[in-house]
């Protein structure tokens, strides 16, 4: 299943992607998913979860029943009455507002690894361990959504694609095998980073932190769908020049280590979203070197999940400093 949340007045609502027609999706509701199996009463039993879930997040913490439940649903033929359509730009990230910070995996494709310290002439040990940051929820924007860049804060400002986890079950102190068996879904993430602020401080978590540089979406790929998220390719075009062309099978640690290894003495939730590394390609490391600006539009591609989308923009107030 492609789940996701989108903006429907005031109000966030979580549905199932049917087809994706480019700027009109077709997607069942939950909540009208929910009332259709019980006409005129309330909720019960695993639909509850359903119709009560604020987004994916939610989804990830319901009961395995519940999803089993919308996955019987949406393959009979009935629930295509229920089919609404809805405009692109309604779309929001899965977990518009993640409940912690996103975890990030640096340096985890060696030719990513080998790019910068070509840039820089230096030669870095290969990581031996996960390299872990992470990104405030305050970072998170959906497909289409706009990367607000202020000069005065940093004019260096990069792009990352990156594959994304979502857990969907309590997890601690697990060795790499449980450890997958614990993914919800997958999604992408495009990690932003002003990196002029990353040499500054000299660590990852302000470069990486500022407002709207965490994109997301455009929807979660429940795990059933993706049979090993290490044979995926992943791209990345900056107005319509690929920069990113890689598979993730260049990963330096896999997804189950990654997992395993955070959840050493700390517990991981459902709803977290950790994101696994970029692949050679970002603009820093080109000759000379490419930064983003007001007026680009950068899109995301990883296969079996699908593109995610942002235009670049000056921040409303940033003329004002």
């Amino acid at each position: 299943m492609k789940l996701l949340c989108y903006q429907d007045g005031a109000s966030h609502r979580c549905a199932a992607l049917i087809t994706d027609q480019g700027d009109t999706l077709e997607v069942i509701d939950l909540v009208e998913a929910a009332a259709a199996e019980a006409p005129g009463a309330a909720p019960s039993g695993p639909w509850s979860a359903l119709s009560h879930a604020r987004d994916v997040g939610d989804l990830a913490a319901a009961p395995a029943e519940a999803l089993a439940a919308l996955s019987v649903f949406l393959n009979a033929e009935s629930s295509t009455t229920l089919i609404r359509r809805i405009h692109r730009s309604s779309l929001l990230a899965p977990i518009p507002y993640p409940r912690r910070n996103v975890f990030c995996v640096g340096r985890n494709y060696l030719e990513h690894v080998r790019e910068g310290d070509l840039k820089r002439g230096i030669q870095t040990p290969i990581p031996q361990h996960p390299q872990y940051f992470t990104k405030p929820p305050s970072t998170v924007i959906g497909d289409q959504g706009a990367i607000e860049i202020e000069p005065w804060v940093s004019d260096k400002i990069d792009y990352e694609v990156e594959l994304a986890v979502i857990i969907g079950q309590p997890i601690r102190n697990a060795d790499p095998e449980s450890a997958m068996a614990a993914i919800f879904g997958y999604t992408i993430i495009n990690d932003v980073t002003a990196r002029d602020l990353q040499r500054q401080h000299d660590q990852w978590f302000k470069g990486k932190g500022l407002d709207t540089f965490c994109p997301m979406g455009p929807w979660v790929v429940t795990q059933d769908e993706i049979t090993d998220p290490h044979t995926l390719a992943i791209r990345l075009w900056v107005n319509g020049d690929l920069r990113q062309t890689d598979t993730t099978a260049h990963m330096h640690f896999s997804v189950g280590r990654i997992i395993a290894d955070l959840s050493k003495g700390m517990t991981l939730m459902p709803g977290d979203v950790i994101a696994t590394g970029t692949p050679p390609g970002v603009g820093y490391a080109m000759t000379p070197p490419q930064f983003l600006k007001a007026g680009d539009l950068v899109a995301c591609e990883i296969e079996g999940i699908g593109r995610l989308s942002n235009p670049v923009r000056l921040r409303p107030d940033a003329q004002l400093r």
